[in-house]
């Protein structure tokens, strides 16, 4: 996998991921553990971006 692909991979994940955290938190009402792991995984993603050679 390059790592354009690999960085495109995280942000359709970290996207996706928020999708679900924001259903299930208007379903059953707020996670802060699935906040926080959301929060990690976007700085992981951002991470990737900045790191990414240009």
């Amino acid at each position: 996998m390059s790592g354009s692909s690999a960085t495109k991979t995280m942000g359709v994940l970290t996207v996706s991921t928020l999708v679900v955290v924001t259903a299930y938190t208007v379903a059953l009402g707020s996670n802060g553990w699935l906040w926080f792991g959301w929060i990690v995984l976007g700085l992981a993603t951002i991470g990737m971006v900045a790191s990414k050679p240009t």
